[in-house]
């Protein structure tokens, strides 16, 4: 969908813009990009999907705040994720802009060849979760069109934990949070109060956990551990790359361990009921906020759903709550 009307650059704060860009995928269909802007530096955060339309709306909207592309002094990405960091590798050629990723991100960008498909390793482990069939049903997908073709490649910086990077007026403070990627990166303006979040802290959904190229054994154990951190750090106002710029960073980390905690009762009540796979717990779940069954969902959301559950399921084994045997099928037992 081609948007005509026109894009402004929303001021959040002092110096600070939320610019709202398309994506050409048809269930997330748009992110945050944002602009930190003083007199001698312009940062984006999240510059978007390498595409036409996007490029001609971050565009439109730099102009609105008297700024070019080539304005940009540096581009900070929170994780590797297409619509993330596609426009920043394309702006990154062809301006020399720098751009900075979080250091753990390395592992999905050196595993990255779409000849093995879109999601070579989420097929091998839905073969080992019981899902033979949603398996060859993904192996079978063809690429999108809006997959074809895109930039793909290291940063120019590695960022790590605790780095403090150069805003221009404002100092930038890199928090690791790794769970939704293992490289996944959180930026803090200390002195505005606000901290742009990435897919780690979303106002609306639960962001999914583990879904890249070379995902970490348990990424749930790493995710609850980020959240906590959230939880328990100074409330910063969020600024997330999908949906509504209204909660507060810690209250929405409780409400997401929350969340998490009640999967992880029901998913061992199912095992202790009978259950000993991800595929046979997800099918006796709901999912989505319209409670559909497993069956109701399409092979990629059927997908995301068992490879949650098998999350959480590492999770109990890694906390010694549940048992897992390994053979070609995972059986989990209490």
């Amino acid at each position: 969908m081609t948007r005509t009307d026109p894009i402004a650059a929303e001021q959040v704060a002092d110096g600070l813009f939320r610019i709202p860009l398309p994506l050409p995928m048809p269930d997330l269909t748009e992110i945050n990009s944002y602009a930190l802007v003083d007199d001698d530096s312009l940062v984006l955060v999240d510059p978007g999907w390498r595409d036409e339309e996007s490029e001609q709306i971050l565009r439109t909207a730099l102009a609105q705040i008297d700024r070019t592309p080539t304005d940009v002094s540096r581009m900070l990405i929170t994780h590797s994720h297409w619509d993330h960091y596609t426009r920043a590798l394309d702006w990154q050629q062809r301006y020399s802009i720098p751009v900075h990723l979080g250091r753990e991100e390395r592992h999905t960008i050196e595993n990255f060849d779409l000849r093995d498909g879109s999601h070579p390793e989420q097929v091998r482990l839905l073969r080992v979760s019981g899902a033979g069939e949603l398996a060859d049903s993904i192996d079978s997908l063809p690429l999108e069109a809006y997959e074809r073709d895109h930039l793909f490649g290291p940063p120019d910086h590695w960022v790590h934990d605790g780095q403090v990077l150069d805003g221009g007026a404002q100092s930038i403070v890199a928090h690791a949070t790794p769970g939704h990627t293992r490289g996944h990166v959180v930026y803090e303006l200390p002195g505005a109060g606000v901290m742009f979040t990435g897919d780690h802290l979303l106002p609306r959904i639960t962001p999914s956990i583990g879904f890249e190229r070379a995902p970490e054994t348990s990424p749930l154990t790493s995710y609850l551990q980020s959240l906590r951190v959230s939880a328990e750090a100074p409330a910063r106002r969020m600024l997330p790359a999908h949906g509504a710029l209204t909660a507060m960073t810690d209250a929405r980390a409780r409400e997401l361990i929350a969340h998490h905690e009640a999967r992880l009762t029901e998913i061992r009540s199912a095992i202790a009921a009978g259950a000993t796979t991800a595929t046979d717990i997800a099918e006796g779940m709901r999912w989505t906020r319209r409670n559909r069954a497993l069956h109701e969902l399409s092979p990629v959301h059927a997908m995301t759903a068992i490879l949650e559950v098998r999350a959480h399921l590492l999770h109990l084994v890694r906390q010694g709550r549940l048992r897992v045997t390994t053979g070609a099928v995972e059986a989990f037992r209490i």
